[in-house]
């Protein structure tokens, strides 16, 4: 079984010992044990305060609802937000701690919020003097396909901050080696690295227990794949699952027409996915209540399985079948952050294009990141 940062604790004890510690970390903060982080911790050294990113330290918090500082019951810890009114750590938050432990899985996409709470972070320790220690977890998608097109950073914004693609192949800590040099941060970072993982090892071939991450990434393959394939869809009025058991596997709305969006989508056969149609009613988010038509995407190769290209067929099917009944809320801005460009915005939108732009962002990004790989 892979062993992750959080295994490796005892060997940075001369960095932990006599410092404030505080700690960045969710439910998938835990030890091979299923210990958390912040107890294991608190143990031996001073933990003095905790730090939330969006969903919360115990993971009970929605997609986008807003975290507030609070006094945790369970440790009588202060429990600072980072995904509230302020998602940057303060100066006077910052003046609690010594060190700044970060401990999170994440999903291995571009869009996902926890990076920037770890980067914002980074950024904080540079700013007041401080050190920061990331406890290095897998990326479920293993390290090494690159997938979608790059950021452009002028449409950066909380769910994208730095020119990487969609899939940029990297661990959390990997990523926060690769931030740090590249936007010269200059943070005092240590990584800790997992032992036993090999960089072709998606997560369920590390023996490490699934844990949710967040609400609506429920199994370790399908949902962070597909994730890759139809996050854009947030920036919609067209349901991405959520409210269903299936979230980001399940794409449609009422006023989609499920047998034809089949059979348009399968006439591209796509390497490693078949899409069938479905019908849901979501539980809640969009269209709550209400019977949805459309597909669910079925992950039959997920070696040959490409989910960038995959949604981009899907978001071109899906906005030609809903016609004038497609809404982009906030002018389509929430889409565009997640794409990375405007071009996703053009009448004329081809996936093809961006299927190819995608590739050659993606070889660029894959030999550039090289220098800050840890696992082979």
């Amino acid at each position: 079984m892979v062993l992750c940062g959080i295994d490796m604790i005892s060997m940075h004890d001369g960095l932990l010992k006599d410092a404030r510690i505080g700690i960045i970390t969710a439910p998938t903060g835990v030890d091979r044990y299923m210990r958390p982080t912040y107890e294991i911790l608190s143990e031996k050294y001073k933990v003095t305060a905790l730090f939330a990113p969006e969903h919360g330290i115990r993971g009970d918090a929605q997609a986008g609802d807003h975290i507030s500082t609070y006094v945790d019951e369970e440790t009588g810890l202060t429990v600072y937000s980072l995904f509230g009114e302020n998602k940057h750590p303060s100066e006077e938050m910052m003046s609690q701690v010594d060190v700044l432990v970060f401990d999170m899985q994440d999903v291995g996409a571009r869009y996902y919020t926890f990076l920037y709470a770890m980067t914002r972070c980074m950024e904080a320790c540079a700013k007041y003097n401080k050190e920061m220690l990331v406890l290095d977890r897998p990326n479920p998608l293993g390290g090494l396909t690159v997938e979608g097109v790059t950021l452009d950073e002028a449409f950066a914004s909380g769910v994208g901050e730095y020119a990487v693609p969609i899939r940029y192949g990297l661990t959390i800590g990997e990523f926060a080696l690769y931030i740090n040099s590249v936007k010269n941060i200059g943070c005092n970072l240590t990584v800790v690295p997992c032992e036993g993982l090999k960089r072709s090892m998606m997560f369920d071939e590390t023996g490490l227990p699934w844990i949710l991450p967040s609400p609506n990434i429920p199994t370790p393959v399908n949902s962070t794949l597909n994730y890759i394939a139809t996050c854009y869809f947030e920036g919609t009025n067209i349901s991405e699952g959520r409210g269903t058991t299936m979230p980001f596997e399940l794409v449609g709305a009422p006023f989609i027409d499920a047998a034809e969006l089949e059979r348009r989508l399968n006439a591209y056969k796509l390497e490693g996915v078949h899409f069938r149609r479905c019908y849901f009613t979501p539980t809640f988010s969009k269209h709550k209540g209400e019977r949805c038509a459309g597909v669910q995407l079925h992950i039959t190769d997920r070696e040959l399985y490409r989910p960038f290209e995959a949604g981009m067929y899907l978001y071109k099917e899906v906005v030609n079948l809903a016609g004038d009944k497609l809404e982009l809320p906030y002018e389509g801005k929430h889409l565009v952050h997640l794409y990375g460009n405007e071009d996703i915005l053009s009448e004329n939108f081809d996936p093809a294009t961006a299927c190819d732009i995608g590739r050659e962002d993606s070889a660029l990004f894959a030999a550039k990141k090289k220098a800050y790989h840890i696992y082979y």
